[in-house]
């Protein structure tokens, strides 16, 4: 997960994204803290693996990273509940505090033993969501009146929880206890983001000086737009901005303007 200094482009939502920069590895112990269900999370290997847990009580777990950030790059590599993991959501996403708070989120939906995930995305400007679709490139028309994450540090989150109300086949498949716990694990934390504490901080994290201020990471290349087609056109299954009954007709403003 990239996120550059917001400019026509700012967030480009893709199941992979390789940068062409070497990111800082890190460590789960000294990078993260449990903010929820700590018996159910696990952290071994001098800190460079992760588990997370659902377990039969319905009690998820999550964890967030200490450091708070405006841009920067962010990677992890995650292994999905295995076999039936349906009702279950593994969430991994970007979010800073409050009511009007900044979020920039990927959901994993699991699905019944042999059916694949979804994959639910969507991003929060000033506290404003209800923008799911897979994977899209998500311009910054915040001069439009279209709400964009610029401006409010945030913190790399993830966790584990049970939504069988919706997450599974729109709720028509519930979670099988009997299966539970549920684990997802994680490995290869990797950070290089502006860390932003005070005023200062991030002023500087504005600076052309750094790395994410790059041409090459204001926009998606030719081959980059062509492999984001591609699974558009063979994987997307809801897209908000043709969702005409949900909005009653009034469909939010980036919805008529370019995507790219």
């Amino acid at each position: 997960m990239a996120m550059g200094k917001p400019r026509a482009v700012l967030v480009a939502f893709a199941l992979l994204v390789v940068l062409d920069r070497g990111l800082v590895r890190a460590n789960f112990y000294d990078e993260c803290d449990v903010t929820w269900g700590p018996q159910n999370t696990a952290i071994w290997g001098n800190g460079e693996n992760l588990a997370l847990s659902l377990d039969s009580d319905h009690i998820g777990s999550a964890i967030r990273t200490t450091k708070q950030f405006l841009f920067g790059s962010v990677e992890m590599e995650i292994q999905l509940v295995p076999d039936n993991s349906a009702g279950t959501v593994a969430a991994y996403y970007t979010s800073s505090l409050g009511d009007y708070h900044d979020e920039i989120d990927y959901e994993f939906l699991g699905n019944e033993t042999g059916q694949p995930y979804t994959i639910h995305t969507n991003v929060f400007g000033k506290g404003q969501g209800n923008k799911e679709i897979p994977i899209r490139v998500y311009r910054n028309y915040e001069s439009a009146g279209a709400p964009f994450p610029t401006n409010q540090p945030m913190r790399m989150y993830s966790s584990i929880w049970n939504a069988d109300d919706w997450a599974c086949q729109g709720g028509r498949v519930k979670t099988d206890w009997s299966k539970a716990p549920f684990v997802a694990k994680y490995r290869n934390l990797k950070l290089d983001v502006c860390e932003c504490e005070s005023a200062d901080s991030i002023s500087q994290c504005y600076s052309s000086s750094n790395w994410y201020n790059g041409w090459q990471y204001s926009k998606l290349t030719a081959a980059q737009l062509g492999q984001m087609n591609w699974v558009q056109q063979n994987y997307k299954i809801y897209d908000y901005c043709t969702d005409y009954k949900r909005f009653n007709g009034q469909m939010p403003v980036e919805c008529s303007l370019p995507q790219y």
